[in-house]
């Protein structure tokens, strides 16, 4: 089947066409028809990149009233991002019907603007939910006229509170009228839109509800929380030719990740909701171009972010809500090519997984962080590929070969081969060599520490305790409920216990589990913390069981979050 068998016109056609597009996507081809021939509603269940913008885009722009200005279709969906690029997609589409006009609808910009654009006319408003009722409490978008109302996304808008914003939208809305809902997952709060809007919808469903694409890999890496960022750089590492997206939870640990990583040499970018419109367009021109290799971005902000050949999500961080997880992972393995999601998480986040695997309804694999000779090796295959697939041109190189020749002439074929691989190699060797294995595997906790835990941490284990001590103290301010979270923030283990918390002018010593001392140790060391970069050394043996505890000192933690 191809588009010209579904109905559309011959301008549509031919836009299209231009844009490279001859197959329709499953999506295309059962909702396209459906909106040309049938007016009632549909709910169209599909994953993102599956092409749903086209789905009801080219059949909306065949059925708009070219001689009329007023507002005919509205597309509601979640982030600005997505605004424009479903702005951009309806433009491209209706290229050669020059009477359409298509206006994007957000905030975070001027709305003056759009303001204008609106009342000069549009038959098709791309709008996010709180500027368009803006616009609608200003009268200056009047949508009583619409024939198509689209909700794009519908499970993301709610997810980001919009609920109250789209009651009122569609309250407004004419009861005559038809109603698309676009989701990739079918939580409640969807359906209860779909059942107060919507009058007897079609459900066009492409593959299972709520699945993880079926073109995506999924993996795990369990690590201690402190060893996350060096799990990244082995990953990144080990696929030399990922092009991906790494998604952190908030918009300054995105640019954190994203200060790091360039700064040890990766060809990455930041996208997150403190950098302003016209530096995240920037962006995501450049890594839509592939010129970004890896782009560190929280959810929000990569909505709209539609790109085929991405070869990797990672999840450095998991999302709150686990449904996002799905959007995520289909953010590769598009237009059926392969992809890999890699989640790296830490041993509380175990059950994260587990309740994903419920949600997407598939396995995701527990993987080995890659080791240093692993990733030695992938490095130097990517290279010799390089060299045996570089186009060679010879008019260009011909003048300098005996010059080359010359300078190479002392060295044998096996020893030209150790100097051309060494060039390039020799600091990941370098970096890689004697570098521990970073899996963590999961035990069950001790019989005591699960006593221990049932009585509210009233009695102490008897696996033994060792005393820290470390260069804060009264002097800085610091008081017990400070000395845990420096353990919570250095280390994001919620399995370690403290004892005994005695603080004096200008140090703290503190009892750690023994089976946690050299995390702790080497999490804190050299850590900042409290304006200082923390030193820190282990007490005697002798201090470590006693039964008394200094006066003024904290009890036992009770919570390890």
């Amino acid at each position: 089947m191809n588009f010209s068998t579904l109905g559309l016109s011959d301008p549509i056609i031919k836009a299209i066409g231009n844009l490279g597009f001859d197959v329709p996507t499953p999506i295309q081809e059962k909702v396209i028809p459906q909106i040309l021939t049938d007016i009632r509603d549909i709910v169209g269940l599909a994953q993102t990149g599956t092409g749903k913008t086209a789905a009801y885009g080219l059949p909306i722009l065949e059925r708009t009233n070219v001689s009329s200005r007023k507002v005919q279709a509205l597309i509601l969906c979640p982030t600005r991002e997505l605004c424009l690029q479903i702005a951009n997609d309806m433009e491209r589409f209706a290229r050669f019907l020059p009477k359409i006009s298509v206006t994007a609808v957000y905030g975070g910009t001027g709305i003056l603007e759009q303001m204008h654009s609106v009342r000069k006319g549009s038959q098709i408003i791309v709008a996010t939910p709180g500027r368009l009722l803006d616009l609608i409490n200003r009268k200056v978008a009047d949508i009583s006229s619409i024939r198509h109302l689209i909700l794009d996304e519908a499970d993301i808008m709610l997810n980001m509170g919009f609920k109250e914003e789209l009651d009122a939208i569609l309250a407004t809305a004419p009861k005559e009228r038809q109603t698309l809902l676009f989701s990739a997952t079918m939580p409640s709060e969807v359906a209860k839109i779909a059942a107060k809007y919507m009058q007897n919808p079609i459900e066009i469903s492409v593959g299972p509800k709520n699945s993880g694409t079926a073109n995506v890999e999924h993996q795990y890496f369990m690590v201690h929380a402190k060893d996350k960022y060096e799990t990244l750089k082995r990953v990144v590492d080990y696929y030399p030719g990922i092009y991906g997206i790494i998604f952190c939870r908030t918009r300054i640990g995105t640019q954190e990740i994203a200060d790091r990583m360039i700064k040890d040499g990766y060809n990455a970018e930041a996208l997150h909701g403190d950098m302003s419109q016209s530096q995240r367009e920037f962006v995501m021109h450049k890594f839509r171009a592939g010129n970004v290799q890896l782009l560190i971005a929280t959810d929000i902000a990569a909505r709209g972010l539609d790109v085929n050949d991405l070869t990797h999500v990672i999840h450095y961080d998991l999302p709150d809500d686990l449904e996002i997880y799905t959007h995520r992972s289909g953010r590769t393995g598009r237009a059926g090519k392969t992809g890999i999601s890699l989640a790296i998480i830490n041993m509380k986040e175990k059950y994260k997984i587990q309740s994903i695997e419920k949600t997407v309804k598939r396995k995701i694999s527990a993987a080995n962080v890659p080791l240093g000779k692993d990733i030695c090796e992938q490095q130097l295959i990517h290279l010799i590929d390089r060299v045996k697939t570089v186009a060679i041109d010879s008019d260009q190189i011909s003048p300098y070969l005996s010059v080359i020749e010359e300078k190479l002439a002392d060295l044998d074929r096996e020893a030209l081969l150790k100097h051309f691989v060494s060039l390039e190699f020799n600091r990941f060797l370098n970096y890689y060599k004697n570098t521990p294995d970073l899996t963590v595997i999961p035990r069950e906790l001790p019989k005591k520490q699960l006593s221990m835990t049932k009585n509210g941490g009233k009695e102490l284990s008897k696996t033994g305790f060792t005393y820290l001590v470390v260069n804060i103290g009264k002097n800085d301010h610091v008081l017990p409920p400070q000395i845990i979270g420096l353990i919570n923030q250095s280390t994001r283990n919620r399995f370690i216990r403290l004892g005994n918390i005695d603080i004096s002018p200008d140090r703290s010593r503190f009892q750690i589990e023994n089976h946690y001392v050299d995390e702790v140790y080497q999490a804190i060391s050299g850590y900042k913390f409290c304006g200082k970069k923390l030193s820190v050394e282990r007490e005697a043996p002798h201090g470590e069981n006693r039964k008394k505890r200094p006066k003024n000192t904290s009890r036992i933690r009770e919570n390890f979050v």
